[in-house]
């Protein structure tokens, strides 16, 4: 009982995101670093998904970022900030700097939202 009190609240307490993981070894650099592609795209809980096909974001372990839209590309760089919980563009595109609010950060999986004055847009990201 003594293992579980001292284990059991130390694995919660790996859970840095809302949507998880719970643990995992892999750094947050290492997670993020991919190429991915939109699976969902929503503005204010309203479906967009099939306005951003062929939409690709990359991140490098070095700090670099990018993407590529049939409509637009752009690069600049990335950094986590805030514990971790959020990442720092800067540079990406016509803005001077993006805050991106992580939701979920698995090796399969990059969800984040941003807010574009008051709209709410949220990917949902897989590995390319």
């Amino acid at each position: 009982m003594l293992f579980c009190a001292l284990v059991i609240p130390t694995i919660q307490s790996c859970k840095k995101y809302p949507d998880g993981p719970e643990f995992t070894l892999r750094s947050r650099t290492e997670r993020v670093s991919h190429a991915w592609d939109v699976e969902n795209y929503t503005i204010n809980g309203v479906d967009y998904t099939s306005t951003v096909s062929n939409y690709t974001e990359t991140y490098t372990k070095q700090g670099a970022y990018s993407y590529s839209w049939s409509l637009a590309n752009g690069s600049g760089t990335w950094t986590f900030q805030s514990s971790d919980a959020q990442i720092q563009l800067n540079g990406s595109d016509a803005q001077s700097s993006r805050t991106l609010f992580i939701l979920r950060l698995e090796d399969k999986s990059f969800w984040y939202y941003y807010m574009d004055g008051n709209d709410r847009h949220e990917l949902h990201l897989i590995p390319n």
